[in-house]
């Protein structure tokens, strides 16, 4: 990637920019990077439209809720980043819920356009991440990413990130309470 990337918290000043990103239909299926989150019925209920303008509402409130990469000024990637305690999903899951009561900032999901995909993006999307929740105070960053040397791994499932990308930067898995899912954790420098 020759280009010149630059990444940024999503903004009310550059939510244009992530509309244009995630496109009209809100990236995968009208998440808009609301499910996690949301319970089952809140994502049925906010399907596409709602989703967006329940994820504008957290930008214009004055949330940081990830950053979008930009290549020569375009949007081309997406990571969200929070702490654990906004991703109401995680507490819910069997497979992320809580390791310990330790507060944890969470990355959740990545959408990465697809002609930058299987170019490093993610991993530098999620050294981002770790600098940005460093910036915020958290000293654990913790993410979920999929193993894709454990069973099988599809492309859509890609959206967690995987295990390499997050080793690449000095994450490690804490715990894995399902085959192909590990819990991986980064600890900050104080």
């Amino acid at each position: 990637m020759d280009e010149t990337l630059e990444i940024r918290p999503l903004t009310p000043d550059n939510w244009p920019d992530f509309e244009l990103f995630f496109g009209e239909h809100g990236s995968h299926d009208g998440c808009w990077c609301m499910w996690f989150r949301q319970t089952n019925a809140e994502a049925e209920r906010q399907y596409g439209e709602g989703n967006r303008r329940a994820l504008k509402q957290i930008v214009d409130g004055g949330n940081i809720p990830g950053l979008i990469a930009y290549v020569d000024g375009l949007p081309v990637g997406w990571v969200s980043v929070a702490p654990r305690s906004d991703y109401s999903r995680l507490a819910r899951s069997p497979i992320m819920k809580p390791v310990d009561d330790q507060p944890v900032w969470s990355v959740v999901c990545f959408y990465i356009a697809k002609p930058f995909r299987k170019q490093n993006l993610s991993t530098k999307l999620l050294k981002a991440a770790v600098d940005y929740a460093q910036q915020c105070g958290a000293k654990i960053v913790e993410g979920y990413p999929v193993d894709p040397t454990v069973g099988t791994f599809s492309d859509a499932s890609a959206y967690h990130g995987t295990m390499s990308a997050f080793e690449k930067i000095g994450f490690q898995e804490v715990a894995r309470r399902s085959k192909g899912r590990p819990i991986m954790r980064y600890w900050v420098d104080s």
